[in-house]
C-alpha cells in the first residue's frame, strides 16, 4: 500500500489551485472537472478570514 501523499497546510487561492490543475490537465473541461471533484468531495476546503468551510457544487 502506497503512503499517501504530505498536504500542504499553507493557503493557496482559488486561482492558484486552477493553475496548478490546468498545468496538468488537457484542456478546459479537464480542468473544471478536476477541480469540481476536489471542492465537491471535500480535499479542498475554502476559507473566508478565519472560517473555512466546503463548497457546494451545483
Amino acid at each position: 500500500m502506497k503512503k499517501p501523499l504530505k498536504i500542504a497546510h499553507r493557503n493557496f487561492t482559488l486561482g492558484d489551485l486552477i493553475l496548478a490543475v490546468s498545468n496538468q490537465s488537457r484542456n478546459n473541461s479537464e480542468t473544471l472537472a478536476a477541480v469540481s471533484d476536489l471542492l465537491e468531495t471535500g480535499r479542498v476546503r475554502l476559507q473566508s478570514g478565519s472560517r473555512s468551510f466546503r463548497a457546494r457544487v451545483i
